[in-house]
């Protein structure tokens, strides 16, 4: 350690100070630890939440003014959010445009459209990961789903034959662009039919996909029995009353080992599911595909209409008219066990909790009360639901 004469460095009356008490000798003067970096408060976790949840509805289309009125913020202050959550993605941006080349292509137009996936030259699709095995999976799945005849996308080989590019510790899934959009929630029975039709078509191929590949073995009675319960009772089932709670997971339990397991997609909504011209044109992400009980993706697709925030939200009556298209829809290409229909209440009950639990976890307040009305809505529907299945 070099050592140098205090006089050169410190004021004079600092020095003079330091001589009363010392001097003459080698004194050490220790590095002042730079100041922990203070935690994010609750507060600031659930803004940052919800502006992230504003961007990923502003990416799926809603506007300004639908998305004011659903946060109870001005359209400046939606504007504000919505510049700030971008300039986060710049950075992968200029990325993206760095390594099109890895495939011969360059962008004309890139346009995100998820957090994790941007549009190129509106004919390709390119989707970044994190992790290598879950990308490695999904190019497989899709190829399987493409050999059975499913509509989903395309993987673009790179120009060095490879299924994916590496770049700064991210790996790129390149691939073409499907026909058709991803719809808002629809109140017609058509729609509805065709869309119960198409959750059957899917999981009629994912049934193949369990033969070729390994996915994770989840259990939805494990889940209300381990993590969400626990969380309910960390805040004093202020969210959800015990007793439902209770009702619900105890009426799983009784038929869990009876209702079929398979692969599912586990994310089933209007907006991974494309149209075009009025007809199902494609399937996409998989990124939560595992092995659950069937009827869990009829169970979340249905509870999940539930929770439209628009102006045009579902009535009882429309929603129920809904669940019974949506169910014979499935049914006319894959029939429902009587043991299913009948567990249909007790798993959107349950499936709603795990939602509540999920959002008081990540400190999302809006989105855990919304879960809860939906359950106290479902609650008051068990009979009507059981005349529309």
């Amino acid at each position: 350690m070099e050592y140098i004469n205090a006089k050169n460095v410190l004021p004079k009356e600092i020095l003079s100070a330091i001589q009363t008490y010392y001097q003459g000798g080698y004194l050490y003067i220790p590095r002042q630890n730079p100041p922990k970096p203070s935690k994010p408060t609750d507060y600031q976790l659930e803004l940052q939440t919800r502006n992230q949840w504003i961007y990923l509805k502003h990416l799926e289309g809603r506007t300004n003014r639908q998305l004011a009125k659903i946060y109870h913020l001005s359209d400046p202050s939606i504007r504000r959010i919505i510049a700030k959550e971008k300039v986060k993605y710049q950075k992968m941006k200029e990325i993206i445009r760095q390594i099109l080349p890895f495939w011969g292509i360059s962008s004309r137009q890139l346009r995100q459209i998820y957090p994790s996936a941007w549009e190129i030259n509106n004919a390709y699709v390119i989707k970044v990961y994190d992790d290598k095995n879950e990308l490695e999976r999904n190019c497989k799945l899709a190829q399987i789903l493409l050999d059975c005849g499913v509509p989903a996308a395309e993987t673009i080989l790179t120009e060095t034959g490879s299924s994916y590019a590496a770049h700064q510790g991210a790996y790129f899934l390149l691939s073409k662009k499907l026909r058709g959009s991803n719809l808002s929630a629809r109140k017609d029975q058509e729609t509805a039919y065709k869309m119960g039709a198409a959750i059957a078509k899917l999981h009629r191929a994912f049934v193949r996909c369990e033969k070729e590949l390994e996915f994770w073995d989840n259990s939805l009675l494990k889940e209300m029995q381990g993590w969400v319960r626990e969380i309910l009772e960390e805040h004093a089932w202020q969210a959800v009353d015990r007793q439902a709670y209770e009702k619900a997971a105890g009426e799983l339990a009784a038929v869990y080992d009876d209702l079929p397991k398979q692969l599912i997609h586990r994310d089933v909504h209007y907006g991974n599911f494309l149209f075009y011209e009025g007809e199902l044109s494609g399937y996409i992400d998989f990124d939560l595909s595992q092995r659950n009980i069937r009827i869990f993706d009829l169970c979340y697709f249905l509870a999940g209409l539930l929770s439209e925030e628009t102006d045009d939200c579902f009535t009882k009556k429309e929603w129920l008219e809904n669940v019974g298209a949506v169910v014979a829809g499935y049914e006319s290409i894959v029939p429902l066990s009587k043991k299913e229909k009948k567990a249909v209440p007790c798993v959107m009950e349950c499936i709603e909790m795990l939602c509540a639990a999920y959002f008081i976890r990540i400190h999302d307040t809006k989105h855990a009360e919304d879960a809860c009305h939906a359950l106290l809505f479902l609650k008051n529907c068990e009979s009507d639901l059981f005349s529309v299945i």
